[in-house]
């Protein structure tokens, strides 16, 4: 299927590695022209590189830290007009209650509901105006289906997933959608830290931690970065504009919910 976004203007941020980079080759092989971002330079052209052996194409690359009105300034400077938003970024760190202090709390929003929030603010207009635009947001499960471990993260895009639902609703008059990807058990470095996480708590080998993690999973396996990347760039086409305001799980079939 041709998704209709050749020579459409994407930014995909944090996507010098894992479900952000998967999404990046995806919309380059579409034939987007795709804006990658993040904090390191070295780590930026190591993903470029990749994309262009993956797909022929070469991508723009961006260092910016999308979590300070600096950061922000220089991608809308860069990157306006723009058709095509991912937001993402690194999820703050599992843990329990009396570990998040003020300043933790304040991480986790600002790098997970503020900064997506002024992204789009900033590049929405733009977008209306030329009535086509197609924001993703890359959250969580946990938004779905909370647990205590990972309440900062749960907060945080649960706030963001408001948001984006009561703009919506008015974005869409102009062709602008704005939907969620809800990841659970992608196999990339976040699911790496996560079992290592849990080898050290229960001091059993990485192996079995992993197992341990796919057992959890209806499918029974890892999901694959490229199969996230793929229903992106689906709701980033020309043939999506009639979905938006929603929250697509991309669990293996995990979730237990009705709704």
């Amino acid at each position: 299927m041709d998704l209709a976004i050749k020579g459409r203007r994407a930014l995909v941020c944090a996507s010098s590695q894992g479900l952000g980079m998967a999404c990046a080759l995806a919309l380059a092989r579409e034939g987007a022209l795709v804006y990658i971002n993040g904090r390191d330079q070295g780590r930026l052209d190591v993903a470029h590189a990749h994309i262009l052996k993956s797909t022929g194409v070469s991508v723009k690359t961006v260092v910016a830290d999308i979590t300070h009105d600096d950061g922000r300034a220089h991608l809308f400077q860069v990157c306006e007009p723009l058709d095509i938003l991912v937001n993402n970024n690194a999820g703050p760190p599992p843990g329990v209650l009396k570990d998040w202090d003020h300043a933790a709390w304040l991480s986790a929003l600002e790098g997970n509901m503020l900064a997506p929030i002024l992204l789009i603010r900033g590049f929405l207009p733009g977008m209306r105006e030329r009535r086509f635009g197609r924001i993703v947001n890359i959250t969580s499960a946990m938004v779905k289906s909370p647990r205590s471990h990972m309440a900062l993260s749960t907060t945080a895009r649960t706030g963001l997933t408001a948001f984006c639902k009561s703009v919506s609703q008015e974005a869409v008059a102009d062709n602008v959608t704005i939907n969620n990807l809800l990841p659970e058990r992608i196999d990339t470095p976040r699911q790496d830290f996560m079992a290592q996480r849990i080898a050290k708590n229960k001091s059993i080998s990485y192996e079995a931690a992993r197992e341990e993690i796919v057992q959890t999973v209806a499918a029974k396996r890892f999901g694959t970065p490229g199969e996230f990347a793929d229903a992106c760039a689906f709701l980033c086409s020309a043939q999506a504009g009639f979905i938006s305001g929603q929250n697509l799980q991309l669990d293996g079939g995990s979730y237990a919910g009705l709704l």
